[in-house]
């Protein structure tokens, strides 16, 4: 089946220079509340400290971060607590089957979070990409992005709405193509389906059983293998893909979209970023709060204040990532609006292919492919 997300009424886009919107926000202090609340993030959420400061300021409540890198080590760390520890955490939401065994997170409670600060589309959609289980809600929208092209224009001539999966594998390329294995399988698997050459159901086969797995990933590695020439540099991380282009001499790659997009607002403007005709892969993290928290009142106190449209803003603006609340594009830079209408043309976003959720055996046999495209 074809995974897909409603439009999005209200997009927020990337952005830099967060410092200025902190002071609308304190001067709407909230009443002085107490205590704390252990916050558990990905390292670049809040790593230059404005946010959890303008909450202490506003509200009077503590706020302790914790880091981590990879939607595994936050599992793996949370079921090693037993779901203590922390009061709130942010999965990708198609990991929370991970979460599921053992109970580590709870259930959530509407009626102490602000519901209508939340982008309806991405409320709506969700429950289908894996917010619920048995019927209960367990995770929230918290922000969302892209993972698509980022090219050299001075170096690449691609005309508007032309960008495809097939640029990677262009002849005149030579080591000159950044890609991370487990996406690039499924792109390519969603590119040959567009060509026509290898069915899929642009690429959801390979979720279906392992054998349909298997026989679209087994192509995609001979698909490689023909036109591996091509890569230059595999990443993992974001430094990683920046360094690809920056010091690897990489000219075109897949990537995620803040990779793309900062590099052309902060390193060179011939840097763009696009999302491919074919569907730029898009993925969704969300806020949870652990069974074991202790905290519960200011956990959802802080998730409320990161849902307002100025703190959307700034947590958008510090990061590069795309807020879930409502009327955060206000409060973000014309210039990062037009990276965002550059990157998104016509109906890009409704094109968007939404990372399912798991199934049982899947991340075993996709990490078996991820080797053999590493050593083909």
């Amino acid at each position: 089946m074809k995974s897909t997300v409603p439009s999005l009424s209200r997009r927020v886009v990337l952005a830099t220079g967060a410092a200025a919107l902190a002071a609308p926000l304190v001067a709407r202090r909230a009443l002085a509340s107490s205590g704390e609340v252990n916050v558990f993030a990905w390292g670049d959420y809040f790593q230059n400290g404005e946010i959890p400061a303008a909450f202490t300021d506003a509200t009077g409540i503590k706020v302790n971060v914790s880091t981590y890198g990879s939607n595994e080590e936050a599992a793996s760390k949370l079921r090693a607590a037993g779901g203590k520890g922390f009061d709130i955490l942010f999965p990708s939401i198609d990991t929370r089957p991970n979460y599921d065994e053992g109970g580590l997170l709870a259930e959530i409670d509407e009626s102490r979070l602000k519901v209508e600060r939340i982008q309806p589309a991405l409320w709506r959609s969700s429950l289908e990409l894996g917010a619920a289980h048995r019927g209960k809600r367990y995770l929230v929208p918290f922000d969302w992005g892209t993972e698509g092209i980022t090219w050299d224009s001075s170096a690449i001539d691609i005309a508007p709405g032309e960008l495809s999966y097939g640029h990677l594998w262009a002849d005149g390329l030579a080591g000159k193509v950044a890609m991370r294995q487990k996406s690039v399988l499924t792109s390519l698997a969603i590119y040959l389906d567009a060509i026509g050459e290898l069915p899929s159901n642009r690429g959801m086969d390979v979720y279906r059983t392992e054998a349909d797995n298997r026989r679209i990933f087994d192509a995609c590695i001979d698909f490689v293998k023909a036109h591996k020439g091509n890569i230059g540099a595999f990443w993992n991380n974001a430094t990683e893909a920046t360094s690809a282009f920056t010091d690897g001499g990489c000219t075109i790659g897949q990537t995620w979209d803040t990779t793309g997009i900062k590099l052309h607002t902060d390193t060179d403007p011939k840097w763009r970023y696009g999302a491919p005709k074919e569907g730029a892969l898009a993925w969704m993290d969300t806020a949870a709060i652990p069974s074991g928290a202790e905290n519960v009142e200011q956990a959802y106190e802080f998730l409320n204040f990161l849902l307002t449209p100025e703190v959307g803003g700034m947590f958008a603006n510090a990061t590069g990532y795309n807020s879930a609340a409502m009327g955060a594009a206000e409060h973000l830079s014309d210039a990062n609006k037009e990276a965002f209408a550059y990157a998104y043309p016509g109906d890009a976003i409704d094109n968007l292919w939404w990372w399912p959720m798991f199934t049982p055996w899947f991340s075993a046999v996709r990490e078996e492919y991820v080797e053999k495209l590493t050593n083909a």
